[in-house]
């Protein structure tokens, strides 16, 4: 699929560690993206990488206002040889529509966006390049103190709209998932797709979707799941890790199989606890309410009238 966005949406999602594509996220740091305001940048979103790549024309025409992109690449290019040098890892040529109909464009995922952006010397870039430079001390400092990184996430929240108390149980969800991985890793799972794969079946047998499922249920492309659940989804979510962190302590499994067995009946202690609940509920807990309709519906009604946030 493929349409334009804002340009400052492209920046939205990097300075903002939440990822997110909701209403006001790109206010965050306006100072340094509004000479980006109101730009359109073609984009594609890629299903299988979950990634968005841009139209490197489109970029480049923005910040240097240049009427040939075309021209303005080939002379970047010439300028800076390593960037000629590694050209072909950074482009992915993408169908996109032109004036002329649909063609093959050259386009770039955020991180090689951020690369030819550096190669950019008009004063334009100067504001976005002073903005990945501070991104980058940042998140140094956030390294060095995790407590920094728990306490933006909190500002981050709130500044959003989020509940005082949506946010608790989120940062409580960050706990508990951390909780889980590293015991994953004293098991010997490996970081990556064993992570994955034991993350789905947590979450399939809990909530019967696979994280791709569920995000696709809630109309979600790279946001993160957990920032768009519900209280009630956060918490059985929660349940399940946290079953699964203590039965994996309990058992200590020694193959992957056997992590496979103990993530299930982590689920499982969920899945009940949601049938219970659904059943006095008489609805199911699982929504598709998404961080953008329920922000909507704040905006609208003013109320916090949702069962989660």
């Amino acid at each position: 699929m493929n349409f334009s966005v804002p340009f400052f949406c492209i920046i939205g999602i990097f300075f903002i560690p939440l990822q997110r594509s909701i209403k006001d996220m790109t206010m965050t740091k306006k100072t340094s993206i509004q000479i980006f305001e109101e730009k359109k940048v073609r984009s594609v979103w890629n299903e299988e990488e979950e990634k968005w790549y841009f139209c490197i024309a489109d970029v480049v025409e923005i910040l240097t206002e240049s009427k040939n992109p075309s021209d303005y690449i080939k002379k970047m290019k010439s300028r800076d040889p390593q960037l000629a040098e590694g050209w072909g890892q950074i482009v992915t040529p993408l169908s996109l529509q032109t004036a002329g109909g649909k063609q093959r464009v050259n386009c770039a995922s955020l991180e090689g966006v951020f690369r030819i952006i550096q190669s950019i010397p008009s004063p334009k870039a100067e504001p976005f390049k002073q903005w990945m430079a501070q991104v980058a001390s940042n998140r140094v400092d956030q390294m060095q103190d995790p407590e920094l990184s728990i306490e933006q996430a909190v500002m981050d929240y709130k500044r959003l709209g989020y509940s005082d108390n949506w946010i608790n149980q989120r940062i409580k969800s960050i706990e508990v998932r951390k909780s889980l991985t590293d015991e994953w890793k004293r098991c010997g799972v490996e970081e990556g797709i064993q992570f994955a794969t034991l993350t789905d079946i947590i979450t399939k047998t809990w909530s019967g979707k696979t994280t791709k499922e569920y995000k696709q249920y809630k109309g979600l492309k790279k946001e993160n799941l957990r920032d768009n659940m519900t209280n009630t989804e956060l918490i059985l979510n929660m349940l399940a890790e946290t079953a699964t962190t203590d039965l994996s302590k309990e058992h200590n499994p020694e193959t992957f199989g056997e992590n496979i067995d103990v993530a299930q009946k982590g689920g499982n202690v969920a899945l009940s606890a949601r049938l219970e609940l659904e059943k006095q509920l008489g609805h199911s807990i699982v929504t598709p309410l998404n961080a953008k309709k329920y922000l909507n519906q704040i905006d609208k009604t003013g109320k916090d009238d949702d069962e989660g946030k």
